[in-house]
């Protein structure tokens, strides 16, 4: 038996911002959120989240969380620390919800990356002799508490930097806060803890010299790599843990047979899916959730969210795509932007400088260039020419436009909707048509051309 405490209460005062600290984003996901789907992956377990400043914030921000939601059933104890008096304090909320015979695992909501295999090794660490505890040697340890050994190496104590004496300081192996401890120790210890520090707080860390006095033994864990303890304090270490994140997502895709141009320069935020020999150049930005088939080629600078793309397709240079859905064969861009709703079938394209909305695009269609299509149904085989605007909306409502197959529009055409353009008809470069079009004619709306022999060009005076 397992439970879970995660510590969320913090204000952050150096992310100098009106958002929860634990809610400042890591992949477009809140901090939190990243520590809530890890521990669910150690089963599912009770979890508590110790809140504090903006719970009401906190609380709603994870109700509306996607990622969370994908979890399936996920039921989470808030529990309110009131004053924020140290991590020991914070612990203590959670102790009446605690089962006596479980095991607690103490969580942080602003060390996001830690990783489910590293904290299920770490609780392997617990027996009713010992607890767990995760420690990582730095080569900078400032700010962190330093983990105090006897001479034969087991740890008798942790102290933290304020109270530490010079020699103390010297110490590389530091505390991660992170911690797994018979939830019936942590009921006799916690009531116990003082504040006689220099910070006047509860300490979670003094219940590690309470267990050397009750001879339990203090068994240390370490985590694979460094960032995964790594914490959020401030706008350099959200950035710079980010980029790490960001690093990871771009390695896992690479194994995963992907190409990246630069991973650097590549940005997941959300899930990818993608097939075999698929190619992304540079600052390519996925969010939501993407799947992407064998054989395509994404171009640099393109912004891509909650889509799929068939086999076989390319999508050009300074793309945008929210909400698409893109059979195979197809080629779209550059410089085109499909909102959501866009569904292109097989072999249709999409040139440059072209936005739809709303769209159905059928097998074998074109809009080249220059175009709005919103509200619409195109069939196979039509050619929709540049600058054409399908005009859906009256100020109030939306209407849409159908053009069945095999239907050519010429270039600079406004199509009024609601209105039908009959299989195999023509539209005339230049008209402006509201009025449904038969099959298999011709459409236009034009002028008479006229010309003024010697016609003199006004001149400035």
């Amino acid at each position: 038996m397992l439970d879970i405490v995660i510590l969320a209460a913090g204000k952050g005062t150096r992310m100098k911002s009106d958002l929860a600290k634990v809610l400042h984003p890591i992949g477009s996901r809140s901090m939190l959120s990243h520590v809530i789907s890890t521990a669910r992956e150690l089963g599912d377990y009770p979890i508590h989240v110790i809140t504090g400043h903006g719970a009401e914030q906190v609380k709603q921000s994870l109700s509306q969380d996607q990622s969370l939601q994908d979890l399936g059933s996920l039921c989470l104890n808030y529990i309110q620390q009131t004053k924020q008096l140290g991590t020991g304090h914070a612990v203590q909320q959670a102790l009446p919800a605690l089962n006596k015979d479980s095991i607690t695992l103490i969580l942080y909501g602003d060390v996001p990356l830690i990783n489910a295999t590293t904290l299920n090794k770490l609780i392997r660490r617990v027996t009713s002799t010992s607890l767990g505890l995760l420690t990582v040697s730095l080569k900078d340890p400032s700010g962190y508490g330093r983990i105090v050994r006897d001479s034969c190496g087991s740890v008798i104590s942790i102290i933290e930097q304020k109270d530490a004496t010079p020699e103390q300081l010297t110490i590389q192996e530091i505390n991660t806060g992170i911690m797994a401890v018979n939830s019936a120790q942590l009921q006799s210890w916690l009531p116990a803890l003082s504040n006689n520090n220099a910070q006047g707080e509860y300490y979670l860390t003094d219940i590690i010299a309470m267990a050397v006095a009750h001879d339990v033994e203090i068994n240390t864990e370490h985590p694979e790599a460094e960032w995964e303890v790594m914490g959020i304090n401030n706008r350099k270490q959200q950035a710079e843990l980010e980029r790490i994140y960001q690093g990871n997502q771009a390695e896992q895709q690479m194994a995963n047979g992907v190409t990246l141009l630069d991973p650097t320069r590549f940005d997941c935020r959300g899930s990818l899916v993608c097939g075999t020999d698929v190619v992304i150049d540079i600052n390519c930005i996925f969010e939501g959730n993407n799947t992407i088939g064998a054989n395509v080629t994404i171009g640099a600078n393109c912004i891509i969210k909650n889509t799929h793309i068939g086999d076989n397709s390319e999508i050009k240079a300074n793309t945008v795509l929210e909400d698409t859905t893109i059979a195979n064969n197809c080629v779209i861009g550059p410089f085109a932007r499909l909102r959501p709703g866009t569904v292109l079938s097989t072999n249709a394209k999409i040139g440059n400088f072209v936005e739809t909305k709303k769209t159905i695009i059928g097998e074998g269609s074109k809009v080249n260039h220059l175009s709005y299509v919103g509200d619409a149904i195109l069939g196979k085989d039509v050619n929709i020419g540049a600058g054409t605007i399908t005009c859906n909306y009256d100020g109030v409502n939306k209407h849409q436009t159908t053009i069945e197959d095999n239907v050519f529009v010429g270039s600079n055409t406004a199509l009024v909707a609601p209105i039908t353009l009959g299989e195999g008809s023509t539209v005339g470069a230049g008209s402006t048509i509201n009025k449904n079009v038969e099959s298999g004619t011709l459409a236009l709306t034009r002028s008479p051309q006229k010309a003024m022999k010697d016609w003199q060009r006004p001149k400035k005076k």
